[in-house]
């Protein structure tokens, strides 16, 4: 089941969800979820290890060169060029609460995880879009893979609307709340060996 985009700006309110939203997304949301804007470009440099548990439990990711960051470069032009390969993060920061809550008087209390999806515009482009789920008590800006599949460049600029937050909720309980590596919206171990969480 799928929170509406009001009810997610309802709780917003509350829970504080979704810190940075644009002032189109506070104001006027489309449809069922709420659009986030692309804030870092990474491109990746270099391999990366992730070893099976009960044998070094080591683990690295690849450095990255920035290509650009809103913060700095406002609305820079990034082009990606057929084949290529790019991690990109939000420019919000997202909140999934550690602890239950009363999402609607019709439901119990319940954890509520947020679903991403790429907007049209992506896979009109001829780019594919590669996203993991996010667990109750991860905060931090997102962090996503896009390839151009095209055969044709992808032209976009930060702080374009290139991906779609909806949360759904969790039923029954869970061990533990997320306390992985990437927490606060880490995109890389930068090649630094590191222990598995």
């Amino acid at each position: 089941m799928k929170i509406s985009a009001v009810r997610i700006l309802e709780l917003n309110k509350k829970y504080n969800l979704i810190e940075g939203l644009s002032k189109r997304e506070l104001e006027n949301p489309e449809g069922s979820g709420i659009d986030l804007r692309v804030g870092q470009v990474h491109k990746l440099l270099g391999d990366s290890l992730l070893a099976a548990d009960g044998t070094s439990r080591e683990r690295y990711s690849p450095k990255t060169e920035l290509l650009g960051d809103f913060e700095k470069d406002g609305n820079k032009t990034i082009v990606l060029k057929p084949g290529e390969f790019v991690l990109v993060t939000t420019i919000e920061v997202i909140h999934a609460p550690a602890e239950k809550l009363k999402y609607d008087n019709s439901f119990p209390e319940g954890y509520l995880i947020p679903k991403i999806w790429p907007r049209s515009s992506l896979h009109r482009g001829g780019v594919s879009f590669h996203a993991t789920k996010t667990d109750p008590g991860y905060k931090g800006k997102l962090a996503f893979a896009i390839k151009n599949q095209g055969d044709q460049n992808f032209i976009f600029e930060l702080g374009a609307r290139m991906f779609n937050i909806e949360y759904e909720p969790v039923i029954g309980e869970i061990n533990r709340a997320y306390s992985g590596q990437h927490q606060g919206g880490r995109v890389t171990s930068q090649g630094e060996k590191e222990v598995q969480n």
